[in-house]
């Protein structure tokens, strides 16, 4: 994968930027006080350059431009400081996951006969509120998309006042108070009083969302900053055979965010089969607890690795700048007619015209950034507009964690709680990233196969659509087969459809490599393509998508029950599958821009603070 970061110092010493270049130093907050200087030759030198490698003031060797399209690329070591927040990312997932997964049981099912905890032993099914599929379709999709509007509140706080480090630490204070009345909600004297219970569980769920709401933007650009702080641009390594081979920070970043993934799914994993366990056979309370008493490391090791972690200040009022500009540039753009407008927007001079050495004396006073950020921002909108597509790929892959887990309470289980089986995909994704990372993504460069972000999305969105497919097909033969007909799910059914429900294997799997494919990339598309003092706020953008997908799919609810699940599926296939191809129809052109976007270098615009001993604006 590219970065944003990632431009050599033969492609900045031929643009208009600065010739002194910022590079974060770590450990400790980012400033200017602990930041190094790049040399990059003036035109004097720059003939030379093409013939010698540059150094910097420490003696560490970039690659030339003739360099960069000719020595193999190779990935950098990854700090130990980053693995810490895997951790924390890890213990995080475990209590979100492990919570998460047994709401649907925990309200949509009743107390099992004799139960005063919900659990229900080896052969009867858990359940406390019994409130109805609906009723816990509809409020696990609130959560979920609570938890993914927040975001946008967490990112806006750390990159405007607070920084990543204090917003996370915050956050994760919200989150436990939150799990406490979660553990409260789950109590037997208080499930024995429904009406109650869902009282506090609800209380409890949203204030566990504004916890997870301002971690999740803040914790994935902290995990890539701990590398790039470090090495910032691509340099040359020199291998014991001899080989020259350049150690490249994009490609760095995106391995980080692969095993970054890889260990959100080992959480995961071993939160929802641990959890759904403890529901089973001792009770809702302790699937409550366990996960609650894992998210306590979070804070600990934060607080233990504060004077570790690199770490960017907040930068005041950028995102009220990128919304001038963006406004700006819309003069006399606006159209009645909506195609021309969005024509207007797409046009190549958009952003052009509105850079500062364009505009001259007409220049607003409030403009008092340089060009580079102006190709900063249009990357970042450029970026937004990717993930608008996002929606109806969440769409799909909600099914996993709602309709397809009351899917397998209506197959023959075989001593395996229904929600167990959707542990496929976490399972699939710890298999399969590293298969992909160090297997699939290589051998496509070998060959010649350039799998750009933009080609990885649109694969996802063709996986997913997919899974739907194999859902529909599973759910027709469900009502065709089952005992039941049509209403497998209804309180008088006692006998399950004859069809094993390990076949939810063949989604869950198409799910699991669409997530590399579109989740994963989506993520790292996020860091490399925002401005450094938008991160936050840009990877929030794209998981407010999944804010969105959630308030879509309530709009499906209705279609979330017995006989209408079939329709349910094809219905979600089919919007999977045009938005694939619309997807790829609309950024077909953005994707030739890949590498381009890829070589802008750093702006020295910071917000409050200048690189270069300068004032915020």
């Amino acid at each position: 994968m590219s970065g944003a970061y990632g431009l050599d110092l033969a492609e900045v010493s031929k643009s208009n930027a600065p010739q002194v270049l910022d590079v974060p130093a770590a450990p400790g907050p980012i400033n200017e006080k602990n930041e190094k200087a790049l040399y990059v030759p003036d035109d004097s030198t720059q003939s030379q350059s093409r013939k010698e490698s540059l150094t910097d003031l420490d003696g560490k060797e970039y690659p030339t431009a003739e360099e960069v399209n000719t020595l193999r690329r190779v990935c950098g070591p990854i700090p130990w400081s980053a693995y810490t927040i895997a951790f924390i990312e890890l213990c995080e997932r475990f209590s979100y996951y492990g919570t998460t997964i047994v709401f649907v049981n925990f309200i949509q099912r009743p107390l099992p006969e004799g139960s005063t905890t919900g659990a229900s032993g080896t052969n009867g099914q858990s359940g406390a509120l019994g409130l109805g599929q609906r009723a816990s379709t509809g409020l696990s999709t609130f959560n979920s998309m609570w938890a993914y509007v927040m975001p946008l509140v967490g990112a806006y706080m750390a990159d405007q006042y607070w920084g990543r480090y204090k917003t996370i630490q915050i956050s994760i204070f919200i989150a436990i108070v939150g799990h406490i009345i979660l553990i409260v909600a789950t109590l037997p004297s208080v499930i024995a009083h429904p009406n109650g219970a869902i009282g506090c569980f609800s209380v409890g769920l949203i204030i566990f969302g504004i916890g997870t709401g301002g971690f999740k933007p803040n914790i994935s650009p902290l995990i890539a900053e701990q590398y790039e702080s470090k090495h910032p641009k691509q340099y040359i390594q020199v291998k014991k055979g001899g080989e020259r081979v350049i150690v490249d920070p994009t490609m760095t970043i995106s391995r980080i965010y692969m095993y970054f993934y890889l260990m959100i799914n080992v959480g995961a994993l071993a939160g929802q089969i641990g959890m759904v366990y403890a529901e089973k056979y001792v009770g809702f309370w302790l699937s409550f607890v366990l996960p609650t008493c894992l998210f306590l490391c979070c804070p600990t090791v934060m607080f233990l690795m504060r004077n570790k972690y690199a770490r960017r200040p907040p930068t005041g009022s950028v995102l009220t700048k990128a919304l001038k500009l963006w406004t700006f540039a819309m003069r006399g753009r606006w159209s009645p007619n909506p195609a021309k407008t969005i024509k207007n927007m797409r046009s190549d001079d958009f952003w052009e015209s509105v850079k500062p050495s364009r505009l001259g004396s007409a220049k607003p006073v409030w403009m008092t950034f340089d060009d580079v950020w102006v190709d900063e921002v249009r990357r970042g909108f450029k970026a937004c507009t990717v993930f608008l597509w996002i929606p109806i790929y969440w769409l799909a892959y909600n099914q996993m964690t709602t309709n397809l887990i009351s899917q397998a309470a209506t197959m023959e289980l075989h001593g395996a709680p229904n929600d167990l089986i959707n542990n496929i995909d976490p399972i699939a994704l710890v298999i399969f990233i590293p298969i992909c990372d160090l297997f699939l993504y290589p051998g496509l460069e070998r060959a010649g196969i350039r799998f750009t972000p933009l080609k990885k999305i649109a694969w996802g969105f063709g996986l997913a659509a997919a899974s739907m497919i194999a859902s529909a097909v599973t759910q027709h033969y469900i009502y065709k087969l089952g005992a039941c007909g049509d209403h497998p799910s209804s309180e008088d059914c006692k006998n399950p459809a004859p069809i094993n429900v390990w076949v939810q294997t063949i989604p869950y799997l198409l799910i699991a490599f669409s997530e590399i494919f579109t989740s994963i990339t989506a993520l790292e598309y996020a860091f490399t393509k925002a401005p450094k003092n938008l991160r936050s706020v840009v990877t929030s953008i794209f998981l407010f998508m999944s804010a969105i997908s959630y308030a879509i799919g309530e709009a499906f609810v209705g279609l979330s029950e017995d006989p209408l699940l079939t329709w349910n599926y094809t219905t979600i296939a089919c919007l999977t599958a045009v938005a694939c191809a619309g997807f790829w129809t609309a950024h077909r052109k953005l994707d030739k821009e890949e590498d381009q976007m890829n070589k802008i270098p750093e702006s020295s615009f910071k917000g409050r603070q200048m690189s270069h001993g300068g004032s915020a604006a």
